[in-house]
C-alpha cells in the first residue's frame, strides 16, 4: 500500500483519488479552498440555484466507468442523469433559428434542411461522417493513452479527412476549423454552428486545426446530458464515492511545495510548515507544479509544453433569477450567435471581451433550481480572454459586460430584462479565486495536428513519482477529459510506466 498525496480536489484529481483508493492505496487530498469540484461550482441565493461551471455533460460513459470501477453503485443510482432534447437551439445572426435533436443524425439533418434550406442538412451530415473518422483515428492515442515521448505522431498527422477544394487555381484541403466551415459547409450559419463548439472552449476557429471537428462530433454522436439538481451533483457524487473508499480530504490546506528525496517525489509541504510524506504526489495543473517543485524542470524539449498564450480563455457567467414560469417546450440550451463572428474573434486576438458576444443560455427544467413554479433560474455564459487588459474588478466593468450579454440573450428570450429579479455576475477573477488557474483561464481539450500546439503537458513529469492530472494536463479540459485524465494517472501509478491505457 502506497501513500499518495493529491493536490487539489478538482474533478480529475478526485477521479484519480477514487481509483487509487480502490486499488488499495492510502490517499489524502489537500484542497486550498473550502470545497471540492474545482470549476464545477454552484451559486445559491433566495431559493435559486445555478451551475457556474459546465451546464451539461457530454460523453457520460467516462463517469459511468469511474463508478463501475470504484464500487457497486452505478452512476445512475447516485444522480438523476437525463438526456436533454433538443440538444440545443441556435439563433443565428440573421435571425434564423433551428432546434437540433439529441443524438439523432437523421433528425439533425431534417431540422437543418427545414431551417436553413434543402442541402444544408446533407452537408452537415457528411461533415459528421468525416468528423467520425477523425474521432476514430485520434480517440485512443489522444484521449485513452498517456502522452508518450513519440507524441509527434499526434502533432504531425491531421486525422480529419478534409475534402479537396479548388481555390485560386489550386486544390486545397481544409487545415483549420474555419476552413472546414467555409469550404465544406458553405453556409455562414452552418459555419457558425461549427465554430460555436470551438468558441465554447475559447478556441479560435481560424487557428484550431481541422481535427477540432471531434468537438461537435462528441455532442452529436453521444448526446448531451443533464444531472438534475445541476452538474454540481456529479461533483458531489464523485466526492462521496471518494469518501466511501476512505480517501482523506483536507480542506483549507494549501500546498506550498513538493518534497523530494533521493531524486523522487516524497510528499508535500503545507502552508504553516506542516509536512505530509507520500510515495507519490499528484497535482492539478503542470503550471502549479512548476511553482511547487523548486529548482527542477518538469518538462523537457522532448515533452509537450503548455499550449500557446492564445489558448488562455475564460468565461463570464451571469446567473439570472427570473420572475415568471419557464414556458413549456423551452430548450434547455440556446446558443445566441454573435452578429459579427469575425469581430468577436478579432477581439479575442486583442485580449478584449467582444462588444457583441456569442451567448449560451441555459434554462434547465429543474424544480430543484428555483423557489417555486412561478420563477425560473437561467444562466448566461460568454467566452472572454483570461489574459486581458480589461479590468473586471473596476467599478461597473463586470456589470457593463453582463448588460451586453443579457441584451444578446434577449434575441432568444424576448422580454428577458423585464423578468430579472436580481443577478449575480461571475468573471475570470472568480475562476482564479476558485481554481487558481492563472488569469481565470479555462482549459481546452487536447487536439491532434497543428505541430502539437493544442496538446497538453503529459501526466508524467521528469520527477519520478510526480504526476499531473486535470484539465491543464493531458488530455485537456472538459468534464469527459478530466475523467480520462484521472484514469490515466491512476493507471500510471498502479501499473507503472508501461501502462498503455484501459482496454
Amino acid at each position: 500500500m502506497a501513500r499518495i498525496a493529491v493536490i487539489g480536489a478538482g474533478m480529475g484529481a478526485m477521479a484519480t483519488a477514487a481509483r487509487l483508493a480502490v486499488a488499495g492505496h492510502r490517499v489524502a487530498v489537500y484542497e486550498r479552498t473550502a470545497t471540492y469540484g474545482g470549476a464545477v461550482r454552484r451559486f445559491e441565493r433566495d431559493g435559486f440555484s445555478f451551475d457556474t461551471g459546465p451546464g451539461l455533460l457530454p460523453l457520460p460513459a467516462v463517469w459511468r466507468d469511474l463508478f463501475v470501477k470504484t464500487g457497486k453503485e452505478p452512476l445512475e443510482d447516485l444522480v438523476d442523469l437525463v438526456q436533454v432534447d433538443p440538444s440545443s437551439r441556435h439563433v443565428f445572426a440573421d435571425g434564423t433559428e433551428v432546434r437540433l435533436p439529441n443524438a439523432s443524425r437523421a433528425g439533425v439533418v431534417a431540422a437543418l434542411d427545414e431551417a436553413l434550406g434543402a442541402g444544408a442538412g446533407a452537408r452537415w451530415g457528411d461533415f459528421l461522417v468525416r468528423a467520425r473518422e477523425a474521432w476514430d483515428r485520434s480517440r485512443r492515442p489522444l484521449l485513452e493513452e498517456p502522452l508518450w515521448p513519440n507524441w509527434s505522431v499526434l502533432a504531425e498527422r491531421e486525422p480529419y479527412p478534409a475534402v479537396p477544394h479548388k481555390r485560386l487555381l489550386r486544390t486545397r484541403r481544409a487545415g483549420t476549423l474555419a476552413e472546414v466551415g467555409a469550404w465544406e459547409l458553405r453556409d455562414p450559419r452552418l459555419a457558425a454552428l461549427l465554430d460555436s463548439h470551438a468558441l465554447g472552449y475559447g478556441l479560435d476557429p481560424g487557428a484550431a486545426p481541422a481535427s477540432a471537428a471531434v468537438l461537435p462530433y462528441m455532442e452529436f454522436a453521444f448526446g448531451t446530458w443533464y444531472v438534475r439538481g445541476g452538474i454540481r451533483e456529479l461533483a458531489r457524487a464523485v466526492y462521496e464515492r471518494c469518501v466511501a473508499r476512505r480517501v482523506e480530504f483536507h480542506f483549507g490546506a494549501e500546498v506550498t511545495g513538493v518534497l523530494e528525496k533521493d531524486g523522487r517525489a516524497a510528499g508535500v509541504e503545507l502552508a504553516g510548515g506542516t509536512v505530509a510524506e507520500a510515495d507519490f504526489v499528484v497535482g492539478s495543473g503542470p503550471w502549479r507544479l512548476d511553482d511547487l517543485v523548486r529548482g527542477r524542470e518538469l518538462y523537457g524539449d522532448e515533452d509537450v509544453e503548455p499550449g500557446p498564450e492564445g489558448m488562455a480563455m475564460g468565461r463570464v457567467v451571469v446567473c439570472l433569477a427570473l420572475r415568471g414560469a419557464r414556458e413549456a417546450g423551452a430548450a434547455h440550451r440556446t446558443v445566441v450567435h454573435a452578429p459579427d463572428r469575425q469581430a468577436e474573434i478579432d477581439a479575442f486576438g486583442l485580449g478584449e471581451p467582444p462588444v457583441r458576444p456569442t451567448v449560451r443560455v441555459d434554462r434547465p427544467d429543474d424544480p430543484a433550481l428555483r423557489p417555486d413554479e412561478g420563477h425560473e433560474s437561467v444562466v448566461l455564459t460568454a467566452t472572454v480572454p483570461s489574459q486581458t487588459r480589461y479590468d473586471w474588478t473596476a467599478s461597473g466593468a463586470a456589470d457593463a459586460f453582463a448588460d451586453r450579454m443579457t441584451e444578446a440573450a434577449e434575441r432568444a428570450l424576448p422580454g428577458l430584462r423585464e423578468r430579472v429579479l436580481w443577478r449575480e455576475v461571475r468573471t475570470p477573477v472568480h475562476t482564479y479565486e476558485e481554481t487558481g488557474a492563472e488569469g481565470g483561464g479555462v482549459p481546452v481539450p487536447a487536439l491532434a495536428a497543428a505541430d502539437g500546439a493544442f496538446l497538453l503537458p503529459s501526466n508524467s513529469t521528469r520527477v519520478p513519482g510526480l504526476y499531473a492530472v486535470g484539465g491543464w494536463s493531458h488530455p485537456g479540459g472538459g468534464l469527459p477529459h478530466a475523467g480520462m485524465s484521472g484514469a490515466l494517472v491512476a493507471g500510471l501509478i498502479v501499473e507503472g510506466p508501461d501502462f498503455r491505457g484501459s482496454q
